[in-house]
């Protein structure tokens, strides 16, 4: 693909982002191809090392404000009839309802996800509790002479140390996966709020 028509379908796959947004991504992706030009690549292989346009839409959605996108979709444009203008402020109530219930129910959302990663580290905490209370209550039966008691309580702790050195290899890849899901979750919510118009 040659720099024009990926500068091009570039523009098209941002329309809806504000205008400055997609000024700006232009602008870093062109000198970005004339920089690997510069360096000996041809045209075809410096568009093809920017990365794919997914990638680069995915990016950039994600590293928009939601409030500049959610701005962008209910300002009024100047082509804006009067009639339609009057309808906007008519309908403000129910509008603007309707969006803090939507931001509500994201806030919502990511507040189970953030619950259920503060779940998982709990377990953990726990399983390290019991292995410490174990091994601390074992010494004390131990020091009084109660042996067997002891050894159970000593085999307690040594089963929740070896769940807590497997839990928490669980909790990362459990906080990982969260804070992934969490993160696809604000670009899908982003791209809501962008329409899709062909770019001027």
């Amino acid at each position: 693909m040659r720099k024009q028509e990926f500068l091009s379908k570039l523009k098209l796959a941002l329309a809806g982002l504000p205008k400055d947004e997609v000024d700006e991504r232009l602008s870093f992706y062109s000198e970005m191809i004339d920089d690997r030009m510069e360096e000996g690549f041809s045209e075809e292989a410096a568009v093809a090392g920017v990365g794919s346009m997914g990638s680069i839409v995915s990016q950039a959605v994600s590293e928009v404000p939601i409030g500049k996108l959610v701005k962008e979709r209910i300002k009024p444009k100047k082509s804006t009839s009067g009639g339609k203008t009057v309808l906007l402020i008519l309908g403000f109530p129910l509008w603007f309802s309707l969006l803090i219930i939507f931001f509500a129910i994201i806030f919502s959302l990511y507040l189970a996800l953030f619950s259920l990663c503060i779940a998982f580290w709990g377990v953990e905490v726990g399983f390290c509790g019991a292995a410490i209370g174990g091994v601390v209550i074992a010494a004390a039966y131990g020091f009084q002479g109660f042996l067997t008691q002891g050894f159970a309580m000593l085999s307690i702790g040594s089963i929740s140390a070896g769940a807590a050195i497997v839990w928490i290899v669980a909790c990362k890849v459990a906080s990982k996966g969260i804070m992934k899901l969490g993160g696809k979750l604000g670009v899908a919510i982003k791209r809501l709020f962008i329409k899709k118009e062909k770019a001027e």
